[in-house]
């Protein structure tokens, strides 16, 4: 679900001052991109969105919501009419976020 190898690495690449910081900024973004996703959005704009989101995800190490969003991009980048699971992809998002905010304090600790 989450990649503590990256999340470690990202932390020596900006350093624990800094670190804070960094997610406290990923995940208001990405809060602000999945309380925005919406099915009335054409498919087009909905795979630019899951490619942003995708690319926020790996940054953080959120990997099977970076899978996700990997899926709905290609899904709707192939066919702009077809439709995507929101709610799965909300979902994933949120299980993650809580997973990570649950276990990063040991994480660091460790």
């Amino acid at each position: 679900m989450i990649d503590w190898d990256r999340i470690a690495t990202l932390r020596e690449e900006v350093g624990p001052d800094d670190f804070d910081e960094v997610v406290d900024l990923f995940l208001d973004e990405v809060d602000e991109e999945i309380a925005a996703l919406t099915d009335h959005e054409n498919g087009t704009q909905l795979a630019e969105k899951l490619h942003f989101l995708k690319g926020s995800a790996l940054n953080l190490g959120f990997t099977d919501f970076s899978s996700l969003c990997q899926k709905g991009e290609t899904v709707l980048t192939n066919d702009p009419e077809s439709q995507f699971d929101l709610i799965a992809v909300k979902t994933s998002y949120q299980t993650s976020r809580d997973h990570f905010l649950e276990n990063l304090p040991a994480r660091l600790s460790g």
